[in-house]
């Protein structure tokens, strides 16, 4: 028996015709796991922004040079760039009163993964 639901057909199989092939997943739970963890931080359009300005440069950053161009409070942008250092993406430096933060090496490999170092935009 078939059916038309929207575009998509759907058949009924009965088990004679279905015969499961052994399949192997190359992911890892704990590869999975991190991966997730990953993704999860960079969902915040602040992070991928603070992240793109980081990557942008070598030099180290303020902190009080993010707000204005974010247009976000000095709170947000400190909350914001802690989740991207507690995650391993940037690291900060104190220079007197202020901190500095750069993006390390695992925050451009993110950023490149992602499609930010290499130009492309998502549609």
């Amino acid at each position: 028996m078939t059916d038309r639901v929207g575009q998509l057909t759907v058949r009924e199989v009965s088990d004679a015709e279905c015969t499961p092939h052994e399949r192997s997943i190359p992911l890892g739970e704990e590869e999975a796991s991190s991966w997730a963890l990953h993704f999860a931080l960079l969902a915040d359009p602040v992070r991928l922004r603070l992240l793109s300005a980081l990557c942008a440069t070598d030099e180290p950053i303020c902190a009080c040079d993010l707000v204005s161009p974010l247009e976000r409070s000095q709170p947000t942008v400190s909350h914001h760039l802690k989740v991207l250092s507690d995650g391993g993406f940037v690291r900060s430096e104190r220079q007197g009163r202020w901190i500095h933060y750069v993006a390390t090496d695992e925050g451009r490999r993110a950023f490149d993964i992602i499609g930010g170092g290499s130009g492309s935009r998502m549609p």
